[in-house]
């Protein structure tokens, strides 16, 4: 155990990949327990990290948001949430978050969320008066409901990762917590707006609400086809999102008319760049993921978390902190494959419901998309609206308040995560 950390420490310091951290972390645990022979198990063990058949949903899903975006779905979805707020207060600011509910059901990442939307949205909020620095905030808030709200990236990733909870439990599982999500950060929009008089965008109607809603419906149903062939029984979850990169295609090549070949090539290029980096990490999280469970760390982990306090409220506030802590160091990717194997096991010894804590695990750490040093997201949209980081940072702040008080309910109140699982599952 102790060599293996130290190798973790030192890799990290030195700047390397953190794929490359968990590599050589794990190559050194393994080393610790059974000497030179165990390297063999690590070409074995980087193989089937890969190699299951529900891991093919990922370059799907990535395909699938990638020919949306080159589509133009992003612009449609604008327009018809601009008709539908465009008379309220701050109405890009609601309307920026609104559109990121929606497209989070295309993507299932957050920074693809995060550019997509603040490529279009940023220019124009700043051309209406909002503070630079509080639209790159607000985009890169948004886009944390990316991951939330099924089909999501990460979830494939965990439920890959650990087989006590399955990816159809954790898309649904997720709807609330999304939900609750988008709700959050709408309420602290509306009250920036009334406090800080942001400006109306302009006239809405239902009836140009409805001519701007009908365009985006054939690509809303994107979710609609992943989640309904899954729970109809028609497909599994690597059949449907290789459907939905079909239909995709096929609608924006036919329908939107927007689709060309080199765009094609262009979100192909992209889905393989995202996949090999996913498949790298997760390749290498299973050689740690292996020592992990070889060397008892889980056992000792539950020990540590009950030896603070025997109050699951405690225990999964205690988790929470700790969560929200490598949040700020690590992306969420590496962060969920390098803590999932040891804290997952640990909780669901303590007593919680393991589709309860995944949901809290993932929900918590994507908070690091937008909390710096690391903060990808914020990053990312600071660049795009051209502030600095730090004043993105401070704009950002009254949110970090829709984010705590629901990652609060959903870990006190399980049902927000495990009722709609049990009315379908």
């Amino acid at each position: 155990m102790a060599a293996a950390l130290a190798v973790f420490i030192v890799v990290l310091l030195l700047g390397a990949p953190i794929a490359l951290v968990m590599l050589f972390s794990g190559l050194a645990g393994a080393v610790s327990i059974g000497g030179l022979e165990f390297l063999e198990v690590v070409a074995d063990r980087m193989f089937s990290g890969v190699s299951g058949f529900l891991l093919m949903a990922i370059p799907y899903f990535i395909f699938t948001a990638e020919l949306m975006n080159h589509a133009g779905l992003t612009q449609k979805l604008i327009d018809f949430n601009n008709a539908l707020l465009g008379r309220v207060r701050g109405a890009l600011s609601h309307v920026n978050i609104t559109t990121s509910l929606f497209f989070s059901g295309l993507t299932g990442a957050a920074i693809t969320d995060a550019v997509a939307i603040g490529k279009l949205l940023i220019p124009a909020m700043k051309k209406e008066g909002y503070p630079a620095a509080y639209a790159a905030a607000v985009t890169a808030c948004a886009s944390v409901m990316g991951p939330i709200i099924p089909p999501s990236i990460v979830m494939v990733v965990y439920a890959t990762m650990l087989y006590n909870v399955s990816v159809i439990s954790l898309f649904i599982g997720g709807i609330i917590p999304g939900l609750l999500l988008a709700g959050a950060l709408l309420a602290m929009s509306f009250w920036l707006a009334w406090r800080r008089g942001f400006p109306v965008h302009g006239q809405a109607s239902f009836a140009l609400a409805l001519r701007r809603f009908l365009p985006t419906v054939p690509a809303l149903l994107v979710p609609v086809i992943i989640l309904g062939g899954i729970l109809a029984g028609w497909t599994t979850v690597t059949e449907a999102s290789a459907f939905a990169a079909v239909y995709a295609t096929a609608i924006g090549l036919f329908l939107y008319r927007t689709l060309t070949v080199r765009k094609i090539i262009e979100a192909l290029v992209t889905t393989v760049k995202l996949s090999g980096v996913v498949f790298f990490l997760l390749s290498t999280s299973t050689v740690l993921g292996w020592f992990v469970a070889r060397s008892g760390i889980t056992r000792q982990a539950a020990e540590l978390i009950a030896g603070f306090s025997t109050n699951p409220l405690v225990q999964i506030l205690m988790v929470n902190l700790l969560l929200l802590v490598v949040g700020t160091m690590v992306d969420v990717l590496p962060a969920l494959v390098i803590l999932a194997p040891v804290l997952a096991p640990a909780m669901t010894q303590l007593g919680f419901d393991p589709l309860h804590f995944a949901m809290v695990m993932i929900l918590t750490l994507n908070v690091g998309n937008i909390t710096p040093p690391v903060g990808m997201s914020l990053m990312t949209t600071a660049r795009i609206a051209g502030v600095s980081y730090e004043s993105a940072i401070v704009a950002s702040l009254p949110f970090y308040v829709s984010f705590i008080a629901v990652i609060a309910i959903v870990s006190v109140w399980p049902q927000t995560v495990l009722w709609l699982p049990g009315l379908f599952l």
